[in-house]
């Protein structure tokens, strides 16, 4: 298994208005096409202004596909022209992380 851990930082005071479009229009093309989220959060502490996401995947390759049937969904696309439009998110980053030996043999 891999994850795509990815984290978003938003305009000051947009969290909020992220998350309600998120919820609306990216959340269900999401859980349709990508479906393992593992984790989704906003911060509290730290670098504020900021949310995490998780996805897991079988591998790369599943996560390749996955993503590249959400890009083909034109609901995708108006979800991504609305967050553009409205310029919340100043920075986008990922990684894909794997789990560590002794942490995935507790999940055997």
């Amino acid at each position: 298994m891999i994850v795509d851990l990815r984290i978003y930082t938003c305009l000051p005071n947009r969290v909020a208005e992220f998350v309600e479009l998120y919820e609306k229009m990216g959340w269900p093309l999401q859980q349709k096409h990508l479906g393992n989220c593992v984790g989704w959060y906003t911060t509290i502490e730290g670098s504020l202004n900021t949310i995490v996401h998780m996805w897991g995947y079988e591998d790369q390759a599943d996560r390749e596909r996955r993503r590249a049937a959400m890009a083909a969904d034109p609901g995708w696309g108006a979800y991504l022209a609305e967050v553009a439009k409205r310029g919340i998110l100043i920075k986008m980053e990922n990684r894909i992380v794997k789990p560590a030996p002794f942490f995935a043999a507790l999940k055997r």
